[in-house]
C-alpha cells in the first residue's frame, strides 16, 4: 500500500513544481516585456526638479535634444505632463545628471563650486510663459555639445573654446596652481578639462 500511496503523491509534487516553475516564467516574461516596451518608448526612470525646489520622481520621455523638455509621468500608464527647461531647476534620467538654466539642458559631467557641463539643449527662439505672458526665450550661447564651466556661486555660465581656454582657466581657477597645471595639458581637448575642474572643487580637502 506505501508504493501505491507515493506512485499517488508522486505525480502531484511533479505537477505543482511545473506550475510554480511556469509562474516564475511567465512573471519573468511580464517584467521582460514591461521593460521593453518601456525602453522602446523612450520612457526611463527619472527624478524632475521643478523651478520651486521641490522633486517628482517617475518616468520621464526625453526630449531635451529635440525640443528642450522631458514628458513626465509619476508611473506607467499615468497622465504625461511636458515640462520645459524653462520650468525646472534639472533632472536626472537613469542616472545622467542635467542642469536647467535659461531654459536650455546642461549634461553634468562634474559638480561643486565650479560646475563642468556639456549644453544638451537648444532653447532659443522658444515661446515660454510666464504666467500668461508669452515670451521668446533667448536660450544660451554656444551649440549643441559645447563645453561649459559654472561658477555656483556668482551663477555665471562660461563658454569654453579653444580660442577662450587660457582666459577661462586664469580666470576660473584663480589660486589654484595644481587646477592650473591641469588645465595646459589637455593639449586643445576641451573634454579633459573635467580633471582640472574636480581638482579645483578638491584645493580645500
Amino acid at each position: 500500500s506505501s508504493i501505491v500511496v507515493q506512485t499517488i503523491i508522486k505525480p502531484k509534487t511533479t505537477i505543482m513544481k511545473i506550475v510554480h516553475i511556469l509562474t516564475a516564467v511567465l512573471l519573468s516574461a511580464s517584467v521582460f516585456q514591461l521593460n521593453a516596451q518601456t525602453e522602446a518608448s523612450g520612457v526611463k526612470k527619472a527624478t524632475i526638479v521643478l523651478a520651486d525646489g521641490s522633486s517628482l520622481t517617475g518616468l520621464a520621455k526625453d526630449n531635451i535634444r529635440k525640443n528642450a523638455s522631458v514628458v513626465f509621468a509619476a508611473n506607467e500608464g499615468d497622465k504625461k505632463k511636458t515640462y520645459h527647461g524653462s520650468e525646472l531647476n534639472g533632472a536626472e534620467i537613469e542616472g545622467v545628471k542635467f542642469i536647467c538654466i535659461k531654459g536650455d539642458f546642461f549634461k553634468v559631467h562634474c559638480e561643486g563650486d565650479l560646475s563642468f557641463l556639456q549644453k544638451a539643449s537648444d532653447a532659443s527662439g522658444k515661446v515660454v510663459y510666464n504666467g500668461n505672458e508669452a515670451v521668446v526665450s533667448s536660450g544660451t550661447d554656444g551649440k549643441l555639445n559645447d563645453y561649459f564651466i559654472y561658477n555656483s556661486k556668482d551663477k555665471q555660465l562660461t563658454l569654453v573654446s579653444k580660442k577662450n581656454v587660457d582666459e577661462v582657466v586664469s580666470t576660473n581657477f584663480a589660486g589654484c596652481a595644481v587646477a592650473i597645471n591641469k588645465a595646459k595639458e589637455i593639449n586643445g581637448d576641451l573634454s579633459q578639462l573635467r580633471s582640472a575642474v574636480e581638482l579645483y572643487n578638491n584645493r580645500n580637502k
